[in-house]
């Protein structure tokens, strides 16, 4: 397995686990739909609803993390950052890496593993007229933590290999809305040939400007 392959494997990893806890919004919008329907409709609210979505809300956060950084979708402070050349961007980010990514998710992860070994041990509960148990939830904490780790660790492995070509190597990709687009108006029947492309081309010089302006803000 050549590095190229080895990126793309973490990648692949964090892609699915993002993908997989992203189905929690579903089933948090049919939980509060259900709530609010009970709680007005029917005047029995339901008293361990509050903390059963913080905790899913919290496991979301928590588990998509991976998914956003192999993505590179989290939000960057440095107005510099997108002028710069590739070779200064992934010196930059192995500094940061090394200084603050790697320390503060080794910290998060290991103080999270004891954080849930206490909640199990003592078989933690909510306080409310239904307790639930947290400590699955605490659990996510570790586990996050490790996917993440080895996220930050596969972007290191990227910025050594640009400090090496002058290149950022290639990422995998997930769909993106002009995919979604492009899908569906391939698939509409009320739509000709030359309408759709003529959509398409619209559509895609709007996408590249959005980008060339997030470009010049970043």
């Amino acid at each position: 397995m050549n590095t190229q392959q080895l990126l793309h494997a973490v990648d692949r990893l964090s892609t699915w686990t993002g993908k997989l806890f992203a189905w929690l919004i579903i089933v948090l919008m049919l939980v509060v739909c259900a709530e609010v329907f009970k709680r007005y409709a029917l005047n029995a609210p339901t008293a361990w609803i509050y903390d059963a979505n913080n905790m899913m809300y919290g496991t979301l956060f928590m588990m998509c993390g991976a998914y956003t950084l192999a993505q590179n979708g989290h939000v960057r402070g440095d107005f510099l950052y997108g002028s710069m050349k590739p070779r200064t961007q992934a010196t930059l980010d192995l500094a940061l890496y090394i200084l603050f990514f790697l320390p503060g998710i080794g910290a998060l992860t290991w103080a999270g593993w004891d954080y849930f070994n206490d909640s199990l041990r003592m078989r933690e509960q909510t306080f409310n007229a239904t307790p639930l148990p947290v400590y699955p939830f605490k659990f996510m904490i570790p586990v996050a933590g490790v996917i993440v780790m080895l996220q930050g660790l596969a972007e290191i492995v990227r910025c050594v290999v640009c400090l090496r070509t002058g290149e950022w190597p290639e990422r995998l990709k997930d769909a993106e809305e002009m995919d979604v687009v492009e899908q569906q108006l391939a698939s509409s029947t009320y739509v000709d040939d030359e309408a759709r492309r003529d959509a398409m081309e619209r559509a895609k010089a709007l996408d590249e400007a959005a980008r060339a302006r997030g470009r010049e803000i970043t």
